[in-house]
């Protein structure tokens, strides 16, 4: 047994030799076209083979290509690679090929005593080199040949062996390190289907203009989102989010001095923030699951249709809602997905698959109760606030989107429209005027909206969105109609890769002729922000909000937002 050994490792450098050859000779030219010869001739095809043929097929190609070159002709006794008519010894291959030829006879090449070496290598042909020099290892073992090693091979052995010593026990603690390591990172995970995915905001912020500039002043606020996102069978998402922050929009003054009960110029991070003292809360737990080829979404808590719904406002619309897309509420989606929230359950059905004109098209439908977890009387899951909606969306490639949106919502009164599903400051009023917002008694709203993106290049996105808002009340002089609408460039990698400049102009939802209120001027709003890349976890966002109008009021002075948003994401 041991002379048996001895013979297997002075022979093994045919094998590696002949290993290494063939392997590096399939790695020096690719071809497409080979590699899909060899997946298909594989059995990877849309005709499943049957095992035993498949076997069959495979044996009988490595016997086909092991007898090429065992012709009884001339041409196919290569004893020298010399007799290669392709094989030059300026190649960078020749000695370890002219070894194996004559050394140890174990590549004969092709019958036309051309050897190939440019080409790419089937697997069959590989399968057939191989079964080659390991019948001559056979062979050399068999006959116990002496002089197929010399002490010169040998001698380079012990040589190699010596040289090479320091580094290979050198590898060998380095791996003994890494696997105690590893060993120690298993049994002290935080946990092995959860990951933590975390981002704080830092904003530096000031109004100008009027009696709304001198009532306030400089801030820097902060939020901050912990989301722990787990996943139990790879295709589901489980998101329990905490979230705490001081952050609260500018309060808007009339040219009286008297405060304005308006959202407008609401910045993203300024949304979400808890109490407004840093105090932490869990503002979001859902549950995303595909049944089938449907995509099912479960809230809990802090639901909103924008985490199922798409809102079709790339670059200026941030899945997180408030660290990295536009700087207000206005520019990131259309306003009509902030009606309602809270619990609820949505669908969103895919239509088609990848590809072809209906490659994301799909049905959303969604249903969100904003007091599901109250039992008494007029609240819980369908007697109290709660908002319905159905999207249809259509999408043409990758550059062209559509979507059409209705949502049927009833609100108890004393809260406002556009709410976020949320009835306490500071989100009680995330977007729009007093005028559009206000539902004085118990009433329900039907609205209706349209978003479009555009993408003409990779470097060019158009963007944009109509809403309009159908509020019947129960009270006397309650029934109202509200509009909104905007239009967004985005210019991705402008200067830098990653970076983002947007442009947003657009008008606050607002509302005519409303008794009880003052006010019917169209409150536009214009927005410029650049968003600069300073790493992949850093990004640093100078921007702009220019208010005109204030409270629907042509005769207040205009307000102009500057604002330093810094985001850290990790």
């Amino acid at each position: 047994m041991s002379n048996l050994l001895w013979k297997s490792l002075v022979v093994s450098p045919a094998v590696l030799g002949a290993t290494l050859l063939v392997s590096t000779t399939a790695m020096a030219a690719p071809s497409p076209t080979t590699e899909a010869s060899a997946t298909k001739q594989a059995g990877v095809t849309g005709v499943a083979q049957q095992p035993d043929t498949l076997a069959q097929t495979t044996i009988d190609q490595v016997n086909r290509y092991s007898n090429e070159g065992k012709q009884n002709n001339s041409q196919s006794q290569v004893t020298s690679v010399s007799q290669f008519s392709d094989v030059q010894p300026t190649d960078w291959a020749f000695q370890a090929l002219q070894s194996l030829v004559e050394r140890y006879g174990c590549i004969a090449g092709y019958p036309d005593a051309t050897y190939r070496g440019n080409r790419a290598l089937t697997r069959y042909e590989f399968a057939a080199g191989l079964n080659a020099c390991l019948n001559r290892v056979n062979e050399l073992i068999a006959t116990a040949t002496a002089d197929m090693v010399t002490k010169q091979d040998l001698a380079t052995l012990q040589r190699l062996q010596e040289e090479f010593s320091a580094e290979l026990s050198t590898l060998r603690g380095r791996v003994d390190s890494l696997e105690a390591r590893t060993a120690e990172l298993e049994a002290n995970q935080f946990s092995t289907t959860t990951k933590l995915v975390g981002e704080a905001v830092f904003g530096v912020t000031d109004v100008f203009g009027g009696n709304t500039g001198d009532n306030n002043n400089t801030v820097f606020q902060d939020r901050v989102r912990l989301d722990l996102q787990t996943s139990f069978t790879g295709r589901d998402v489980l998101h329990t989010r905490l979230a705490a922050g001081n952050a609260a929009a500018f309060t808007k003054f009339d040219n009286a001095g008297n405060q304005i009960a308006t959202a407008e110029g609401t910045q993203t991070f300024q949304v979400g923030a808890g109490d407004g003292n840093n105090s932490v809360k869990i503002d979001r737990l859902t549950y995303e699951f595909p049944i089938g080829p449907a995509h099912v979404y479960l809230a809990a808590s802090g639901g909103r249709h924008s985490h199922y719904a798409a809102v079709n406002n790339p670059y200026f619309f941030d899945q997180t809602d408030g660290g990295n897309g536009a700087l207000s509420t206005l520019a990131s989606e259309s306003p009509i997905y902030r009606i309602g929230g809270g619990s609820g359950i949505a669908f969103n059905l895919p239509l088609g698959k990848g590809g072809g004109i209906l490659g994301n098209s799909s049905i959303t439908a969604g249903y969100l109760a904003s007091e599901g977890n109250n039992p008494g009387i007029g609240q819980g899951l369908t007697n109290g606030d709660y908002a319905a909606l159905g999207q249809l969306n259509f999408s043409v490639g990758d550059r062209v989107a559509l979507a059409a949106t209705y949502v049927h919502g009833y609100n108890g009164g004393g809260n406002s429209l556009f709410n976020s599903g949320s009835t306490s400051n500071p989100e009680i009023l995330a977007v729009g005027t007093q005028q559009a917002n206000t539902l004085i008694n118990a009433g329900s709203s039907d609205s209706y909206g349209v978003e479009a993106a555009f993408r003409p290049s990779d470097k060019l996105s158009v963007s944009g969105y109509v809403s309009y808002h159908d509020i019947n009340g129960s009270g006397v002089n309650d029934n109202y109609q509200a509009w909104s609408y905007g239009l967004g460039v985005a210019l991705p990698d402008f200067g830098k890769k990653g970076n983002v400049l947007g442009l947003f102009a657009g008008a606050e939802p607002y509302s005519f002729n409303r008794p009880g209120f003052v006010g019917n001027d169209i409150p536009y709003h214009f927005e410029g922000f650049y968003k600069y890349r300073v790493s992949d976890n850093i990004s640093v966002t100078p921007g702009v909000i220019w208010l005109t109008s204030p409270g629907q009021n042509s005769n207040n002075d205009d307000a102009i937002i500057g604002t330093l948003r810094t985001t850290f994401t990790f």
